[in-house]
């Protein structure tokens, strides 16, 4: 059982703000901000490249903390400044060419989209989009059918940016075993808030980010990429790093995930990002995920009991996202009412979901989305902000 009142006073901002905010940025508990703060001052006393020295052991758990986190060997795990970048350096790796086809569903995240848009066309390949079945998740029978010869990648969105949904991504891993077609989760939303074992899902590759549920510093993210694949890839960007210089004219790459690395990065933010994970363990992945699931569905039933609100999330299962409007108000108008009562919700519109929001005929929903350290009071108390009541 996790002990509120201690995550809530490790959270002081707790005090005077109802963060539902936390599927853009997490508010970070004072040992993950200490650990980053405290290596700033360190790095200011001593030195960037002597900090970086001394905080060894700390970076190198980095790995062991997120091979722990996934499920994964340490090896398969690789530091990247942020998730976007992370899934860039993965999907730019692949050797596609003119034919090339890549299999995604309709919940897929803007820049990976793009991504795909500017590779077909860059490279010419081709994008095939599963449909969603009647629940508005990826219909996985028919990403099946749509696997051809010609499919060299299966990539999925486990959470959508813009709703409540939990995609299938272990029935995804199954087609694509039983295909042979590398498989690239976006993880982004889902890590932190719900169990993720990456050889039960069968992705060959996982990316995310710190600052959302692991409650993590912005500006940092990671990736995992299988042993089984990392030898096929190829990979964007290369330096010192990445690899060795062995002779004037020749290289070698380093071993693993850790050729998606750059010699230049945060090292505050990553030491941050390793108590992030650290703190999410101890208080345990699978206590994170009941509480945040208890919190959503109550702020979903509660919703809906407020005249004139509606939920949008869709899916069979749910997660801590909650997507809903007031009728007769923009989202961004209750998003800034909101805010003047010291709520923090985001919105979000088209310009992240072209695939999704205006097949459903939204323009943009309010995006509440709750963690642990949140409250039934907390909930009580937004709802009611919601349908007007100013209390």
């Amino acid at each position: 059982m996790i002990d509120i009142a201690k995550v809530r006073a490790d959270t002081p901002a707790c005090e005077t703000v109802i963060h539902f905010n936390n599927a853009g940025a997490s508010l970070m508990p004072a040992p993950v901000a200490d650990a980053v703060t405290g290596h700033l001052k360190l790095e200011q006393r001593a030195g960037g490249y002597e900090a970086e020295a001394q905080a060894a052991d700390e970076l190198a758990a980095f790995y062991t903390e997120f091979a722990a986190l996934l499920g994964c060997d340490a090896a398969e795990i690789a530091y990247v400044e942020n998730a976007t970048r992370a899934w860039d350096m993965l999907f730019y790796s692949l050797p596609f060419a003119p034919g090339d086809r890549v299999l995604t569903h309709g919940a897929e995240y803007a820049s990976n989209f793009l991504a795909m848009l500017q590779m077909a066309e860059r490279r010419g390949i081709r994008i095939d989009i599963a449909p969603s079945d009647a629940s508005g998740q990826v219909d996985v029978a028919a990403l099946d059918a749509l696997v051809r010869p010609e499919t060299r990648l299966i990539a999925l969105t486990h959470v959508p940016t813009q709703g409540g949904l939990v995609n299938p991504a272990e029935a995804v891993g199954a087609v694509a075993r039983r295909h042979g077609v590398p498989y690239l989760l976006d993880a982004c939303q889902s890590v932190g808030q719900i169990a993720l074992d990456v050889r039960r899902i069968g992705c060959d590759m996982l990316t995310g980010t710190g600052r959302k549920f692991l409650r993590g510093p912005r500006g940092t993210g990671f990736l995992y990429v299988s042993r089984h694949v990392v030898d096929r890839l190829d990979p964007a960007f290369i330096d010192m790093r990445a690899a060795t210089w062995t002779g004037p004219d020749t290289f070698e790459w380093a071993p693993g995930a850790r050729r998606f690395e750059t010699w230049e990065s945060n090292v505050a933010g990553r030491i941050g990002l390793v108590h992030a994970v650290r703190y999410a363990r101890s208080i345990g992945i699978d206590a994170i995920e009941a509480r945040v699931n208890s919190l959503a569905d109550q702020l979903r039933e509660s919703l809906v009991t407020q005249p004139g609100v509606s939920v949008h999330d869709r899916g069979e299962r749910h997660c801590g996202i909650v997507t809903f409007r007031r009728q007769g108000e923009a989202p961004e108008t209750t998003q800034r009412r909101l805010l003047e009562a010291g709520m923090n919700v985001s919105v979000t519109g088209p310009v992240s979901a072209q695939l999704d929001l205006p097949s459903r005929g939204l323009d943009a929903l309010v995006r509440a989305s709750v963690h642990y350290y949140n409250t039934n009071d907390e909930i009580a108390r937004f709802v009611g902000a919601v349908g007007g009541d100013r209390g």
